[in-house]
């Protein structure tokens, strides 16, 4: 007789694919960021600078507060409706920006579509998130919960890292002169809205099974499925804000991700000038990044619960993450061995400090208060995601290739310089609670 434990697997799968999908669309265009360099060669029409901005709109409802309400709406209403919702703007948000990058309009006016697009897919898709959390949390209570969220994590990556691999084959280079046409730029956002709407379907047959367990396990929806302890209070923010060792994690997340995350989105632009490489070998070098945190991740997660000292291994993250950029920026100029070199240490680094950063909250936040610490957590991170690809697509616009490069990893090895400086305050004073 088939047991919902036997069906653990099958939930699983239809919460990561959901996820799978808004990495792949999130990361569509970012092996491709240096067509962006010149816009008269896209019939689009967008440069470095309207590519940052549009990628700086996901974060911008998250930023507006999404995020904290997020916390309330799931509380109110249950993840089964609250959830849906999100998975479904997630699609409407990807759908919006592919009728933009489709519609040819003038270059500022499918902009701002897609902007538009983009912040709604970046809500969705934050919520949504936080919505497959809980679920694998309660499917998984009293099994194998960590390594069931580390494989959805896993699973999420490897499509950043798909997304990396197949945007240049579906958009092959051009001779120069020749133009990208528009069925050809919005080719890897179509892939993307089409996983999307593959992890809608599999959401929806999440749904129909987790409202059979409630009814089967007597859980009643809304606010009867989550502990009292658990919900969200308002009265928990004024707590979390005077926890310095939360805060200092807050400004780590922020500063270490930003690092990481928005350098992706330029990552191709960056090596291609700075070591010689041509698109597909710059394509291939920047897969780097999600390959090494598929591997990595979970065994320095199994270090850090051996061997403790949470905040030394932060430290020993930032300062691989501090000298990558280092590398990056002021290794000799034209030599390919160096760009690799530089992106295994920042994969490396991107898979330490989140192994250790994300399991020392509950030490330091009560389990009643961990909702709504997480939801800062992400809340404070995506104002840098915000604002830092605007900046750097401006560089881009402003500078040649190369300079532009150096300048955009200058603001990177500032962020690592403070993410650093944070770690090792962090590590002084310890991670115990308050």
């Amino acid at each position: 007789m088939i047991t919902w434990k036997d069906l653990r697997p099958v939930a699983l799968v239809c919460l990561m694919v959901p996820m799978f999908a808004s990495y792949f669309f999130d990361d569509a265009f970012s092996t491709l960021s240096q067509i962006f360099q010149h816009p008269e060669s896209l019939e689009l029409g967008w440069d470095s600078a309207d590519y940052g901005f549009y990628a700086g709109g996901y974060s911008f409802l998250c930023v507006c507060g999404g995020l904290i309400i997020c916390g309330i709406l799931l509380d109110i209403f249950g993840v089964r409706i609250i959830g849906s919702v999100f998975v479904g703007l997630m699609a409407v948000g990807a759908a919006i920006v592919l009728a933009a990058l489709r519609s040819g309009l003038p270059a500022k006016t499918s902009l701002a579509i897609a902007y538009a697009g983009c912040m709604i897919f970046g809500l969705g898709s934050e919520i949504a998130g936080v919505a497959v959390t809980r679920s694998i949390a309660k499917w998984f209570k009293g099994g194998n919960v960590a390594f069931a969220m580390g494989l959805q994590v896993a699973v999420a990556r490897l499509g950043t890292a798909l997304a990396f691999i197949l945007a240049p084959v579906l958009v092959a280079a051009k001779a120069p002169g020749e133009v990208y046409s528009l069925a050809e730029t919005a080719r890897p956002a179509a892939l993307g809205l089409a996983w999307i709407i593959f992890g809608v379907l599999l959401w929806g047959i999440f749904v129909a099974m987790d409202a059979r367990f409630d009814r089967e396990h007597g859980i009643k929806a809304g606010k009867g499925a989550v502990r009292e302890e658990d919900a969200f209070k308002f009265s928990d923010l004024g707590k979390l804000l005077t926890n310095k060792r939360f805060l200092l994690i807050s400004l780590l997340c922020v500063f270490f991700y930003c690092c990481i995350i928005s350098f992706k989105k330029f990552g191709t632009s960056i090596v291609i000038p700075r070591f010689g490489m041509e698109a597909d070998g710059a394509k291939w070098v920047i897969t780097m990044i999600p390959f090494f945190t598929v591997v990595f991740t979970p065994l320095f997660g199994a270090l850090v619960d051996k061997t403790g000292r949470a905040a030394l291994w932060m430290v020993c993250g930032s300062v691989l993450v501090l000298a990558a950029h280092s590398v990056i920026a002021f290794a000799p100029q034209g030599v390919p061995f160096w760009g690799y070199f530089g992106i295994s240490l920042l994969g490396v680094g991107y898979s330490l400090v989140p192994s250790a950063m994300w399991p020392s909250v509950p030490r330091i936040v009560p389990e009643r208060n961990l909702g709504t610490a997480y939801s800062l957590i992400y809340w404070i991170q995506n104002m840098g995601m915000l604002l830092v690809p605007i900046f750097v697509g401006r560089i881009f616009r402003t500078f040649a290739d190369t300079q532009a490069a150096v300048r955009a990893e200058l603001i990177f090895i500032s962020l690592g310089c403070t993410a650093l400086l944070i770690s090792l305050i962090l590590h002084r004073i310890g991670i115990e609670s308050e």
